[in-house]
């Protein structure tokens, strides 16, 4: 799949991020890069690994559950969003 500037724009209106116009075609040849790197792994042999496969001997090593809350985290990563109030990002409605 080649990425254009059909594809970029709409990213772009989902993303609700602003690209550069000097930024978009070396954005465009890293995306299609990127799906071509994708697409090579559809060669790949799989139907003979298990579904629940792992690299790991004895699983995924599991670690204690601690819940832990630090509002600054909040407050910085809200910071950044475009739209925001009590503590959630607000984006434009999308399903009617």
């Amino acid at each position: 799949m080649t990425i254009d500037n059909k594809v970029l724009e709409n990213l772009e209106k989902l993303s609700m991020l602003k690209i550069d116009d000097n930024k978009k075609e070396e954005l465009a040849e890293q995306l299609s890069e990127i799906l071509a790197f994708v697409d090579n792994l559809k060669e790949l042999d799989t139907s003979k690994l298990d579904a629940s496969f792992s690299t790991l001997a004895g699983g995924t090593p599991m670690r204690e559950d601690i819940p832990s809350s630090n509002p600054q985290v909040v407050k910085d990563i809200l910071s950044h969003a475009p739209d925001a109030q009590d503590d959630f990002f607000i984006v434009p409605k999308i399903i009617e």
